[in-house]
């Protein structure tokens, strides 16, 4: 299994153990490019996708609803059933 693959399947299996780097290089893996930061906040966007996907780093952890809106996003982009 390729790393993205694994990634996307450990968000889907457990968002509330997903580490901050792991969501962020699960965006990645799905052409999502970091534009800025606020704070403890990592602002990332995808061409052809109007919302931007925000992830908080809190302690080294992802915050669960983000790991689920990155994946309803995904969903929405037709990149995951």
């Amino acid at each position: 299994m390729t790393k993205c693959a694994d990634l996307l399947s450990r968000a889907q299996q457990n968002p509330r153990g997903m580490r901050f780097r792991e969501l962020t290089a699960l965006a990645e893996c799905h052409d999502f490019v970091f534009i800025r930061q606020g704070g403890s906040h990592e602002i990332y966007k995808r061409e052809g996708y109007a919302k931007n996907m925000v992830f908080q780093n809190v302690k080294g952890m992802a915050k669960a609803y983000q790991v689920k809106q990155l994946l309803d996003a995904l969903r929405e982009l037709g990149l995951i059933e």
